[in-house]
Order: structure tokens, then C-alpha cells, then sequence
């Protein structure tokens, strides 16, 4: 039977990750962070390159995995972008120790630089807009950029995981999406079973009104037949008697 409008899905949607600003927003601050340990920590002398990466990392990749499981389980979804703003939350943790350990300085508001950086963090989000930058900037410059993009970052997650959490509140996760989509299909049965047995009398009727026509009409058939053979036998029998006629006529 063809799917009807209203029926129920157990599966969401697949999102467009790559879409979504704060997954790209996400790679940037991995290979930023990526490159920002090449270039300023040391590959063996210091711990924190490798928790750097990791974080960014995590948070970049738990985005990912969360919005493919919301395909499923909306609960896992919220779950791992949780995960991924936690990691987002170290990182942002690890480059602001940065800063305070060099005593670095923090762009803060009222400086034009501080300004700018924030006007091209908000509306920039993509790898190519930031990766030519990752060679000339001092490790000060892309510290308070990664800051910056962190807490863009996590101010669009929270307004996704707001959406989300609507989302399961009214829909339910996947298990009241199931039995949504199996008690749905039963009330289209259900409805399809009522009306097939509300049109069997009509139809009941019908047939037999079908087959008393059919009977009176095989009745005129019969009698039109019999009718037709009488008259063919009648006029057979009359050649035959003029047959023999003319034949006693010529002897």
C-alpha cells in the first residue's frame, strides 16, 4: 500500500555538517591549533602539544559523530555535541594558560585590534579565510583568535543543543519515535480494515444485483437461442420438402 502524508518516521534527516557554521568554524580551530603547535611547542618538551591537538580534535570530530548518530538517537546526539563543546572548553583553557604563562597579552575591548579580530571571527568561516594567516601571526595573535573562534564556537552549539533539546522534548528520542511510526501504521490498518467492511455490504449488493442481471440476461440468451435453432430447423425441413418436390416434378 503507497505511504500515506501522515505517516511516521522512525529516522531523522542526515544534517549538513559541513553547512553548519560552527563545524567549520570547528575545523578552523583544529588546524589552527594544529599549526599553531608546530609552530610554538615542542614536539618533545612539552605535554601540552598533544592535549592541544587532541581537544580540537575531539571537538571537531564529536560534532560530526553527534550529528550522524542524531540520525537515530537524538539523546547521543545532545550527548557527544556535549562531549565536543567540553573538549572546546579545554582548548580555549589550554590557550588561555598560554597566554598568562608568556605573559602574553589578551586583545580586550575598546582596542582596534581586538575589534577586528572579532568582526572576522564572526563572519568568517572557513579553513581558506584563516590558513594564509597561520604563518604570520605570532603565537599572542592566533592564542586570542583560537579564544575567540572557541567561544563563537560554543555560543552557536548552545543554540543548536537549545534547538535539539525542543526537538526531543515535543518529538521524543527514537524509541517514542517508534512506537509513533508502529502505532500510526496500526490506525492506518485499523482505518483501512473499517473501511473495507463499511463498502462489503454495497458492494455485497452490487454483486448481487450483477448476477440477477446476468441470470435474466442468460434467460433472454436461452430464449433467443431456442427461438433462432426453430426457425433454422423449420427452414431446413421446408428446403427439404421443396428439394423433393422439384425432384418428383422432373421424373
Amino acid at each position: 500500500m503507497a505511504e500515506t502524508s501522515n505517516t511516521q518516521h522512525v529516522l531523522k534527516s542526515q544534517a549538513n555538517w559541513d553547512a553548519l557554521y560552527f563545524y567549520q568554524k570547528s575545523d578552523v580551530i583544529y588546524q589552527l591549533a594544529f599549526a599553531f603547535c608546530e609552530r610554538f611547542i615542542h614536539l618533545y618538551k612539552d605535554r601540552t602539544r598533544d592535549q592541544v591537538i587532541q581537544a580540537a580534535r575531539s571537538c571537531k570530530q564529536n560534532i560530526v559523530e553527534g550529528l550522524a548518530d542524531g540520525v537515530a538517537s537524538t539523546e547521543m546526539q545532545l550527548k557527544l555535541l556535549n562531549v565536543a563543546r567540553a573538549s572546546l572548553k579545554e582548548l580555549r583553557e589550554d590557550f588561555e594558560d598560554y597566554i598568562k604563562s608568556r605573559h602574553l597579552q589578551f586583545f580586550v575591548s575598546g582596542e582596534p585590534r581586538y575589534a577586528d579580530m572579532l568582526n572576522y571571527c564572526r563572519y568568517h568561516n572557513r579553513l581558506s579565510d584563516y590558513e594564509p594567516f597561520f604563518a604570520q601571526w605570532t603565537d599572542e595573535q592566533m592564542c586570542n583568535y583560537a579564544i575567540t573562534l572557541c567561544h563563537f564556537i560554543d555560543r552557536m552549539m548552545m543554540s543548536f543543543l537549545k534547538k535539539l533539546e525542543q526537538e526531543f522534548i515535543t518529538e521524543g528520542g527514537i524509541k517514542e519515535r517508534m512506537h509513533r511510526a508502529r502505532t500510526g501504521y496500526r490506525q492506518q490498518q485499523d482505518e483501512r480494515l473499517k473501511q473495507l467492511e463499511a463498502e462489503l455490504p454495497r458492494l455485497k449488493q452490487a454483486l448481487a444485483e450483477a448476477q440477477a442481471e446476468a441470470a435474466k440476461w442468460k434467460a433472454a440468451f436461452e430464449d433467443l437461442k431456442q427461438r433462432a435453432l426453430k426457425m433454422y430447423y423449420e427452414k431446413e425441413e421446408e428446403i427439404k420438402r421443396l428439394k423433393e418436390l422439384l425432384g418428383e416434378e422432373n421424373l
